[in-house]
This record gives structure tokens, C-alpha cells and sequence, in this order.
């Protein structure tokens, strides 16, 4: 069941997303990277992120995005349904 407004402090999906995504970001950025919100759909729960940075071609981005970017969103905002690279 998905939350509504007022259940979700009247925040938007995307905030929600960027608020998460916050707390990992000062870990990527102390490595020179980061990563952004692309696309966020209310509709069909559907999130990109964008690895920055040095973390764009890293090939430990891809561990990064899956155990902390990802189950930290999914954990937090559990309308989101699906979270994709971009």
C-alpha cells in the first residue's frame, strides 16, 4: 500500500529519493564522486541515478549503486519498485 502526502511528511517521491541518497553521499564524494536523481516517477515508482564523477568509471560504482545507493532507497522508500543506472 502506498503512502500518502500526509503520511509521507507531504513530500514528493523524488525528495524522498534525494533524501536518501544523501546519506551516502558524503562517501562517494570523499572519493571525488557522486551520484544524482535522473528520472523519479510518482506513477510507477521508477528511479534512475547517475553515477558522477570518479565514481562514473570506477568498477566498484556498480557494488556502490547496488548495496549502499539501492537498498538504502528501497529501505527508506519502499514505494520505489524499480532503481536503475543511468
Amino acid at each position: 500500500m502506498e503512502k500518502s502526502d500526509a503520511e509521507s511528511g507531504g513530500e514528493t517521491l523524488r525528495a524522498r529519493v534525494e533524501a536518501s541518497l544523501d546519506k551516502v553521499r558524503p562517501a562517494m564524494q570523499a572519493d571525488g564522486g557522486d551520484a544524482r536523481v535522473v528520472e523519479c516517477d510518482e506513477e510507477t515508482g521508477r528511479v534512475g541515478i547517475e553515477m558522477l564523477g570518479a565514481c562514473r568509471g570506477c568498477p566498484l560504482s556498480q557494488l556502490d549503486f547496488a548495496y549502499a545507493i539501492e537498498s538504502l532507497i528501497r529501505r527508506e522508500v519502499p514505494e520505489v519498485r524499480e532503481i536503475f543506472a543511468v
